[in-house]
């Protein structure tokens, strides 16, 4: 969960949403400076750890962007990418008067490409994500410190294999038929469809022998649940197929980890399923 930055006890109250106080801030003829305090109110799993800098689920995350539209125009953008900074996550703007959508993604996702004429964010590989579409409109009384919640944007499959992974084991191959490997900044849905593309997971020689092994991947998702099917198979390092599983339509929400779990190694073998019960209601399936 996204930490939010504690304030010196000289600073202005924060506003959150879009509440004025009749408190002015810094203005000039051009506008107001306002500075955005990025936190984030999510359950359980990924519960929140105040600090500094952003984090959830125990890690930083590594980028956060700021793009700041008048009139479904771009007027100014900011990328924070080191999250070792003071001000990390903590993005201060020059806002014209008038009414602004101020999008807001926080990201630990590797090698990420902007692409503003699509206005969409991509990542070679999708890891925790979150999201704010906030909206404000900056008159000469508003309040320059503002609190903004981000969502997280983001399905998680984690699977757990129940047998032992064999000695000469060497990748766990992941296959979904469609994965979200980017967002749509403007509207907050996923983008940027793959189909079947495989995601190879190296083995640790630390986890050989092992029961209980688990790997996870992270999809940017809608709040809506769709299902997508997921192949699974390990392999040796010479390519070699140890074992495989089919997983037919998996449940996928914003917020939710899917779980599955069972055997992947052994012959005869299946895996079932549980949705994680610590972020929203859950339920139980097989096949």
């Amino acid at each position: 969960m996204l930490a939010a930055m504690l304030l010196t006890s000289c600073e202005k109250s924060l506003v959150n949403d879009d509440e004025v106080e009749e408190n002015p801030s810094v203005s000039t003829t051009d506008g107001k400076r306002f500075t955005f305090t990025v936190k984030g109110d999510f359950s359980e799993e990924w519960k929140s750890v105040t600090r500094g800098y952003l984090q959830a689920d125990g890690k930083d995350m590594t980028d956060l962007w700021v793009l700041d539209y008048m009139n479904g125009q771009l007027v100014q953008q900011m990328h924070q990418s080191d999250n070792t900074a003071e001000d990390f996550g903590k993005p201060v703007m020059q806002l014209a008067y008038g009414a602004h959508h101020v999008y807001f993604v926080a990201s630990r996702g590797t090698t990420p490409t902007v692409n503003v004429g699509a206005h969409s964010i991509a990542w070679e590989r999708v890891s925790d994500t979150f999201y704010k579409d906030y909206k404000v409109n900056v008159v000469a009384s508003s309040n320059g410190n503002r609190a903004v919640t981000l969502d997280r944007v983001v399905t998680k499959l984690r699977l757990t294999f129940t047998d032992a992974v064999p000695e000469n084991a060497a990748t766990i191959n992941i296959t979904p038929a469609t994965w979200y490997k980017g967002i749509d900044y403007v509207t907050g849905e996923p983008c940027a469809v793959t189909e079947s593309q495989t995601t190879t997971i190296n083995i640790p020689s630390a986890s050989i022998g092992q029961t209980g092994v688990s790997a996870s991947m992270f999809s940017v998702s809608a709040a809506t649940e769709w299902t997508t099917d997921v192949t699974i198979s390990s392999k040796t390092s010479a390519d070699a197929v140890l074992g495989t599983a089919t997983l037919t339509d998996v449940p996928l929400k914003a917020n939710r980890v899917s779980d599955y779990s069972g055997p992947l190694f052994s012959a005869g073998g299946s895996l079932s399923l549980s949705l994680n019960g610590e972020w929203m209601d859950s339920y139980e399936g097989s096949w």
